[in-house]
C-alpha cells in the first residue's frame, strides 16, 4: 500500500462505505464512516428542503469535521492506513447544491476556518455510477427518507464533484468507473480496485474503467 489515508467519494448510492468497509478490512486499516444515519434534519430535508437545508449542511459539517478531528490529527498518518467514506470538502459540494446565496457565503467562511486545521488523503477515490444505477441502488437499500430523491437532484451533486475533481489539481484523484461493475459480490473485480492502491499515481485527475 502507497497511500496512508485514503479517502473514498461518489454520489448518493455510489457504494462509498460499502467499498472502504471491504478494502479496510483486506488492508486491516482504520475505518473511518460518516455517521450520517443520526442527523435529525435530514429525513426532513428531502421532504422540505429549503426549510432545512442551512441547519443540516451546518450539522453535517460540525459532524464531519469533529469526527476526523478525532480520528486523524492525533495518528501518525505515515505508519497507518486510514480509509474515510467520505472527504470533508463534499460539504462544500452538497452545500453548494442545497443553499441560498447569502447562506453559502456564512457556510464558505465557516468551512475554510475548519477544513485548514484537517490533513488532505494521499489519494482520494471517485466512484462514478450514472444516474440510473444510483437510483437504483437507493431504492435496494431501502432508507424511507431517500425516496424523496430525485434524479435531477443526484444529476446536480454528480456534477459539483466532477467540477470540484477538476478544480483540486493538487490532490491525486483516482476516478473509477463503475458502471455494470459489481464489487461486492465478484472478488475479481473487487482485487482489480485492490491493485489500483499499489500503484503510484501523478497529482491530478486519473481515469479507471474496471472490466468485468
Amino acid at each position: 500500500m502507497l497511500y496512508n489515508f485514503i479517502a473514498i467519494e461518489g454520489n448518493i448510492g455510489a457504494g462509498k462505505t460499502t467499498l472502504s468497509t471491504m478494502l479496510a478490512k483486506y488492508f486491516n486499516a482504520k475505518l473511518i464512516l460518516e455517521q450520517f444515519s443520526d442527523n435529525p434534519f435530514l429525513p426532513d430535508f428531502y421532504k422540505t428542503p429549503d426549510k432545512f437545508a442551512f441547519p443540516l449542511e451546518l450539522s453535517f459539517l460540525a459532524d464531519r469535521y469533529t469526527q476526523l478531528k478525532n480520528e486523524l490529527i492525533n495518528l501518525d498518518l505515515f505508519n497507518n492506513i486510514s480509509i474515510a467514506d467520505y472527504f470533508i470538502y463534499k460539504s462544500l459540494i452538497f452545500a453548494g447544491n442545497n443553499l441560498k446565496e447569502d447562506e453559502l457565503f456564512l457556510y464558505q467562511r465557516l468551512f475554510e476556518i475548519i477544513a485548514s486545521s484537517l490533513p488532505k488523503p494521499d489519494l482520494l477515490i471517485y466512484l462514478y455510477r450514472n444516474t440510473e444505477q444510483l437510483q437504483h441502488n437507493i431504492l435496494k437499500r431501502g432508507r424511507e427518507y431517500e425516496k424523496e430523491i430525485k434524479p435531477e437532484y443526484l444529476e446536480k451533486i454528480q456534477q459539483g464533484y466532477l467540477s470540484f475533481i477538476q478544480a483540486m489539481p493538487q490532490l491525486k484523484v483516482l476516478v473509477i468507473d463503475l458502471q455494470q461493475i459489481d464489487f461486492v459480490h465478484n472478488h475479481q473485480t473487487f482485487m482489480q480496485i485492490v491493485n489500483l492502491l499499489e500503484k503510484p499515481y501523478p497529482s491530478g485527475v486519473n481515469h479507471i474503467s474496471l472490466t468485468k
